[in-house]
């Protein structure tokens, strides 16, 4: 069975888009991998954060993949804060990881664009992304494009350190999705839809209540023909509601055309909202039913419990491959 790693971070909510590009596949792929599912909330301190808020999202992510379908019993799902052996790792890996090498990351120069102040943890967090990842042999790492640089770096680390002191970590490799929606936002649909968005009628969270989801959907971009049809270059608003439909219903990109051939938009949009909430509404109620529950906090104890064991055992021989420590007598 093929281990996999992946990490997001506690930073805004969580839009539809997060769910079908990566939450609802990590469901599928617990029943066939060993999953281990990271709340990476070390990486949310690269930027500013609110300590109260950062908390609050923490759980908050934590109840999502659980309410979305992840199983404690199939997968690990932890936060990396209460793992030690991440930071400990990370810095080790800062040791053979260049400045040439962290300079050339694009997400860096994207963040730091156009700011005064940049924290040095923004700029060396791509050691500490290799650790997450190296720290529990993952065999694959599920990334989107924004990822790919950082995870052939990781892949680049973990074979220096092989080749320069012994044969300790697995070389992942680099895991895409399997083809299936591209979310887009709601109001510019060629671009992709983001929990980071300023126009909050651009995106649909996972925990907007219904009321919300229909007007969404009812104010999105669409263009003024009237009809009903896939074209991503003539009708992107219509083609990115029809692959929300899709996803959401099952219901192929070809099935909904025709069901939809000879009505206007408003009978659609009501589709694309129905087959949206008749997903997330159950969903939501499982999030409320764990957020504050002590089952939540007994799955994430027994969760770095379990990332620990394994976690503490590659850090041990990493260190005894790089010198650090005692040799007891």
């Amino acid at each position: 069975m093929k281990t996999i790693f992946s990490g997001i971070q506690p930073s805004g909510s969580l839009t539809i888009g997060n769910y079908v590009g990566a939450i609802r596949q990590f469901v599928e792929l617990q029943e066939t991998h060993n999953c281990y599912f990271c709340i990476v909330d070390e990486h949310a301190i690269t930027v500013p954060q609110d300590r109260l808020k950062l908390r609050q999202n923490i759980r908050s992510l934590a109840a999502i993949y659980l309410a979305s379908g992840i199983d404690p019993k199939k997968a690990t799902l932890f936060i990396q804060s209460e793992v030690p052996a991440h930071t400990q790792l990370g810095w080790m890996m800062q040791s053979i990881n260049y400045m040439g090498e962290l300079e050339r990351m694009t997400q860096f120069k994207d963040k730091s664009e156009g700011k005064d102040a940049v924290s040095a943890a923004l700029f060396t967090y791509p050691s500490l992304m290799a650790a997450d990842i190296l720290l529990y042999n993952a065999d694959l790492v599920p990334v989107g494009d924004d990822q790919k640089q950082h995870l052939e770096l990781t892949r680049d680390l973990a074979q220096r350190f092989n080749n320069r002191f012994l044969e300790v970590f697995n070389i992942p490799e680099i895991s895409i999705p399997k083809v299936g929606a591209r979310i887009m936002s709601l109001q510019e649909p060629t671009k992709k839809m983001s929990k980071s968005d300023e126009n909050l009628k651009a995106s649909i969270f996972m925990l907007d209540e219904p009321k919300q989801i229909e007007k969404k959907i009812k104010s999105s971009v669409t263009d003024s023909e009237g009809v009903v049809k896939y074209d991503k270059e003539n009708k992107p608003g219509v083609s990115n509601l029809l692959d929300i439909h899709s996803a959401f219903s099952g219901e192929t990109i070809a099935e909904l055309e025709a069901k939809y051939a000879g009505k206007g938009y408003g009978d659609f949009k009501q589709g694309v909202v129905d087959a949206v909430i008749s997903v997330l509404e159950p969903i939501q109620k499982r999030y409320y039913e764990i957020l504050e529950s002590d089952l939540l906090d007994d799955i994430l104890d027994q969760g770095a419990e379990k990332a620990s064991l394994v976690a503490n055992k590659t850090i041990q021989k990493a260190k005894k491959a790089m010198g650090l420590g005692r040799v007891r007598k």
